[in-house]
C-alpha cells in the first residue's frame, strides 16, 4: 500500500503557483506591455529599446557583444538588428581588424531617440507604484538571479555580464 503523503508532496511542486519561474515569465510579458504605449510613439519594440539602451551608454558595440549583454541567440539578435538597421536606428559595419565581428553604431537618429525615452523609466516606475527602495530592491534580487542562472549556463570562468553595484 503506497501513502499519498509522498504523492500530495510531488503534486504540490507541480502546481504553477509554486513555481519561481512562473511569476518571472508572467512580470516579463506584463512589464513589456507596459512599455509598448510608451515605446510606440518611438516607433520602438521593448527589444529595440533594449539594444539602444546599451548603444546609448556605450557607443557601439559588436553583435556579440549585444547578445551577451541581452542574453539572446544569434538566431534572435541578428534578425532585431537587420530591422534597426532597415528602420534608420543603427548602422552595421565589419569590424576593420576583424572582418568576422561586426560593429553596430547609432545612427543621428538613433541618437535622436535618447531625448525623448528619457522619462520612460520614471514614467515606468510611477505606473507601478515601486518607490526607489522597493526598486532597488528589486533589481538587487533579479540582477542576482540573473547572474546564477548565467553562471549555470556558462561555461566554466566565463564573466558574469552584469556588473553588480551598490546602491549605497
Amino acid at each position: 500500500m503506497t501513502s499519498s503523503a509522498p504523492q500530495h508532496d510531488a503534486d504540490h511542486w507541480l502546481r504553477l503557483d509554486r513555481q519561481v519561474c512562473f511569476p518571472l515569465y508572467a512580470a516579463t510579458n506584463l512589464m513589456q506591455r507596459l512599455y509598448r504605449p510608451l515605446l510606440a510613439p518611438l516607433g520602438l519594440t521593448y527589444s529595440q529599446y533594449l539594444v539602444l539602451l546599451l548603444l546609448w551608454e556605450r557607443g557601439s558595440a559588436t553583435v556579440g557583444e549585444l547578445r551577451d549583454c541581452l542574453y539572446l541567440d544569434a538566431g534572435t539578435i541578428t534578425p532585431l538588428l537587420k530591422r534597426m538597421e532597415r528602420g534608420g536606428l543603427v548602422t552595421r559595419s565589419r569590424d576593420s581588424e576583424d572582418e568576422r565581428r561586426v560593429i553596430i553604431a547609432l545612427t543621428p537618429h538613433g541618437t535622436a531617440l535618447r531625448e525623448q525615452a528619457r522619462k520612460i523609466p520614471e514614467t515606468l516606475a510611477a505606473r507601478i507604484g515601486l518607490d526607489a527602495t522597493k526598486a532597488a530592491e528589486l533589481h538587487e534580487s533579479t540582477t542576482s538571479l540573473v547572474e546564477r542562472l548565467h553562471v549555470l549556463l556558462k561555461p566554466p570562468g566565463s564573466q558574469p555580464l552584469f556588473q553588480h553595484q551598490s546602491t549605497s
